[in-house]
């Protein structure tokens, strides 16, 4: 598979389905999981970064940390079978059930921030931080009419004007920058040229990095910004053979993005004479993960690469309907037993799976987290 077609397939990237209306209302659900319940515990013990306990976490970016922002008339995050295995109906997560945003909230010991779009409606969740990422979105102007990263940090600089939150909250925060690629799926379906794609990459990379030092000019401690994670393994790749193996052409281009923003963290937190700034580094752990099929002696995922939700043909999705209202998409029996949910997200027991592969490989680096 080629290099411009891979990108090209990004655009489909927040399982978007135009014109589709999805009925229903936002409900905060309580209730946890077991296992949840017991790790979340467990976490209390250790949520300090660098001995800096953060008291909110505050969250930009796209559908692997996007938690309920993308409107409900056109997002499939918002329609069956998103959401199955929590809250047990679509919350507007890109997947069965949690995702990054919500493991790394449990990490620091504090609920999952709220989104932006439905601050009003629980502002007694305030204190935990919000949620600005928007599915779909990039650093620049996408394929969906949702804010990019830019403006996404005005929404919170607003809220910072309106003294909604202090100069010392944002200062006892952690901030996330999370992104997945829809950037380049962009770049390809408007019409950009493959060759000139690495000079595309360093200014995606490089406004990556005016975002960073934005929120730490707003006053934040600690940001957390995500590596790219490896693009040619994920489903809408690995379709064109079976889910068999990942395309390694697409990740050259990863390894070039996550270089990049390798090089300019370095050079950030030599700018603010500390560890200011940390990368999550999701390609490892979804590399390690894919490897090894899971985590050894925890969880076994037999078919790493192909997804738990498929449409039943190229032309449907996770989520697709007919016109007469029948499922046009299939569904795994177990989603504990797959690492993907659908053509690019990761399913709960996925993100779970990476979250207790970052803590191991940041514990290697001597970027421990506690």
């Amino acid at each position: 598979m080629k290099l411009s077609n891979f990108l090209f397939s990004l655009f489909f990237f927040t399982g978007f389905l135009w014109g589709v209306q999805v009925e229903g209302s936002i409900h905060h659900h309580h209730h946890q999981h077991s296992q949840y319940q017991q790790s979340y515990k467990n976490d209390q013990k250790k949520h300090q970064i660098y001995g800096f306990k953060p008291t909110k976490l505050f969250v930009f970016g796209d559908s692997y940390a996007d938690t309920g922002n993308n409107r409900k008339s056109v997002a499939n995050s918002w329609k069956q079978p998103y959401g199955v295995t929590f809250p047990g109906k679509p919350s507007g997560r890109f997947s069965d059930g949690r995702v990054l945003t919500d493991y790394l909230a449990k990490f620091l010991g504090v609920k999952s921030p709220v989104p932006y779009r439905w601050m009003k409606y629980a502002t007694n969740r305030l204190r935990y931080g919000i949620n600005f990422a928007y599915g779909g979105t990039g650093v620049f102007n996408t394929l969906v009419p949702e804010p990019n990263m830019t403006t996404q940090i005005d929404f919170f600089q607003k809220l910072m004007a309106d003294s909604v939150y202090t100069k010392a909250d944002v200062q006892s925060s952690l901030f996330l920058l999370a992104l997945a690629g829809n950037d380049y799926g962009a770049y390809l379906f408007n019409g950009g040229k493959t060759q000139d794609l690495p000079a595309f990459i360093t200014s995606v990379v490089n406004q990556l990095v005016v975002n960073m030092r934005r929120v730490n000019e707003l006053g934040a401690k600690k940001i957390a910004v995500t590596s790219l994670e490896p693009l040619g393994c994920l489903p809408q790749s690995t379709v064109f053979n079976s889910f068999q193996q990942c395309n390694a052409t697409e990740n050259i281009a990863v390894d070039f993005h996550n270089s990049l923003l390798q090089q300019a963290v370095v050079k950030l937190n030599n700018e603010t004479m500390g560890s200011t700034f940390v990368i999550l580094d999701l390609f490892s752990s979804f590399t390690t993960l894919l490897d090894r099929k899971g985590v050894p002696g925890s969880t076994r995922f037999e078919t790493p690469l192909k997804p738990c939700c498929m449409g039943i043909s190229n032309e449907y999705a996770c989520g697709s309907m007919n016109e007469k209202g029948e499922k046009m998409y299939t569904v795994c029996n177990n989603p504990k037993s797959a690492f993907f949910w659908d053509r690019v997200h990761p399913t709960e027991a996925g993100w779970h799976a990476v979250y207790t592969t970052l803590e191991s490989i940041h514990s290697k680096k001597k970027l421990t987290f506690h």
